[in-house]
């Protein structure tokens, strides 16, 4: 079963390798994670299996990686620097900054429904109390206090104040001269590196509608109150999707692009069962979205949360970057720009006449990805002689360690040296990692390896070499093979090794 609660995942994380706090030599940095020598496996095996699929598997898709530091107009003209805030109040008592909805929403239920009564809104209808609250600062400010919301970090009632609008982008100087014509910002979302690239492709590949851009790269969101391990950081990872369309047709891709992004997190061993699919209400949309669907996986501990996003965001981010808006018939409603130097448009496949593309947009977090995937692995169970064993269960494809090569006996140059080449023979393979494990006990790695993930254990032992106490010579030049799930132990000839590890990871 998946693991019941977020610290039996931290605990392993930081056990095995996976995750550690960023510079947590110095007392850690809160919202950033480090990933280590098996996490960073991980990370790069659910890229790898998204970028196959999107990208190899699909012949209407190119590959992008933009800058992360982006020209500030970028992000006027994006709407980023006027709307990408979240609500933030403080606790007058002892000077702690709260984000509004988070605050709100971890009170005891009594608390918020004298929120919501205090605000006149219906304690069901979460998102319009929150809402409701930011219209009315001064009348917010009364109603936290009064309906006793309590500070997360003391436990006590706060005094707060008015909540105001902090936006999360991460400003920073570009030159040697600081002033206000010197600075950008650090992209918020991957994005928009696709919207103003959008002409460079189009022009570099002769595509045509409809055809995609993907990206996977960093994006940078300074959170409030980051929190609850990777899933709300402030360095994260995204990988996204923009897929430009006919007008008319956003509709059915938006449909498609649903069913496929169910599909892929179906192989990734996350079950459609965990998933609930949110149609985002009209009043909760974004300002550039017609419609938006949340995949919401149910995290341990955490519940229901979003683990991707699929929007439609009719023309509105081509309409908003391009230049001559007035001469292009945009169905959204975008703010003047007499900045941009572009034309951002393509022939329409059928009338060949110059037309702004709809967007569909499926856009998933690598560090949301990595710990639904963790959870779903997770395997508590009990064997026969009543031992309990921890085992993640990754589908081979996203296992950080695929086989894992080792010698009954480490001081045994001929044992050693036989496993040696059947590690590189197998590296060779380009399955993946590889590990020559020499760490001593065999019963102790193969727990650490169930621990980890690693589909299999080759052991090289005595039989392997033909020196086994019996003189019995039939075994030398197998190996045995051990199976993570079933503990199955089987012997294989090292000739034939090769072959049978490729079949089985397939």
């Amino acid at each position: 079963m998946p693991a019941n609660s977020m610290e039996e995942l931290v605990s392993l994380c930081k056990r095995r390798g996976f995750i550690f706090q960023g510079s947590e030599i110095y007392g850690g940095l809160q919202g950033f994670y480090d990933y280590g020598p098996l996490g960073v496996e991980l990370k790069n095996n659910i890229k790898a299996a998204w970028w196959r699929a999107n990208v190899y598997e699909r012949d209407d898709m190119e590959g992008l990686d933009s800058s992360i530091i982006m020209h500030r107009m970028v992000l006027r003209h994006s709407g980023h620097e006027a709307t990408f805030s979240d609500p933030m109040v403080d606790n007058k008592k002892n000077n702690k900054r709260y984000r509004l909805d988070h605050l709100v929403k971890d009170q005891k239920a009594d608390v918020i429904e004298k929120v919501a009564a205090g605000i006149g809104e219906d304690a069901s209808n979460f998102p319009a109390v929150v809402a409701a609250l930011i219209k009315q600062p001064a009348k917010a400010s009364e109603v936290l206090k009064a309906a006793g919301v309590r500070d997360a970090f003391s436990g006590e009632v706060g005094d707060w104040t008015e909540p105001k609008p902090f936006n999360m982008m991460f400003k920073t100087t570009i030159g040697p001269v600081a002033d206000e014509e010197s600075y950008g910002y650090l992209r918020p979302e991957t994005a928009q590196g696709i919207f103003t690239n959008f002409k460079n492709v189009v022009d570099s590949t002769s595509r045509r509608l409809p055809f995609g851009i993907a990206q996977i790269g960093k994006a940078f969101r300074n959170e409030i109150t980051p929190r609850n391990f990777i899933f709300r950081v402030r360095e994260l990872e995204q990988m996204e999707i923009e897929f430009f369309c006919v007008p008319g047709t956003d509709e059915d891709w938006h449909q498609h692009w649903l069913d496929k992004r169910l599909a892929w997190w179906e192989a990734q061993g996350i079950p459609r069962s965990k998933i609930e699919i949110l149609d985002v209400p009209p009043e909760d949309l974004a300002h550039y979205s017609k419609r938006t669907y949340d995949l919401m996986y149910d995290y341990p501990t955490l519940g229901h949360e979003e683990i991707e996003g699929i929007a439609n965001r009719s023309d509105y981010d081509l309409g908003s970057h391009t230049k001559s808006q007035s001469e292009l018939n945009l169905v959204a409603t975008v703010s003047e720009n007499n900045d941009s130097i572009a034309r951002l448009t393509i022939p329409h496949p059928d009338t060949n006449k110059p037309v702004v593309p709809f967007v569909i947009e499926p856009s998933a977090g690598v560090d949301r990805a990595l710990l639904a995937v963790l959870s779903e692995a997770f395997t508590k169970e009990t064997l026969e002689n009543g031992n309990e064993r921890i085992v993640l269960k990754f589908k081979p494809h996203l296992a950080p360690i695929k086989v894992a090569v080792i010698p009954l006996a480490r001081n045994r140059e001929e044992i050693t040296t036989v496993a040696k080449a059947i590690k590189t023979e197998l590296q060779g393979l380009g399955l993946g990692r590889v590990l020559y494990e020499d760490s001593g006990n065999i019963g102790k790695a193969y727990r650490r390896h169930d621990e980890v993930g690693t589909p299999y254990c080759v052991t090289v032992d005595f039989d392997t070499i033909g020196q086994n106490e019996s003189g019995d010579a039939a075994l030398k030049g197998t190996v045995t093979v051990r199976d993570r799930d079933t503990l199955a132990q089987e012997r294989v000839k090292i000739s034939e090794l090769a072959g049978w590890i490729r079949e089985k990871l397939r």
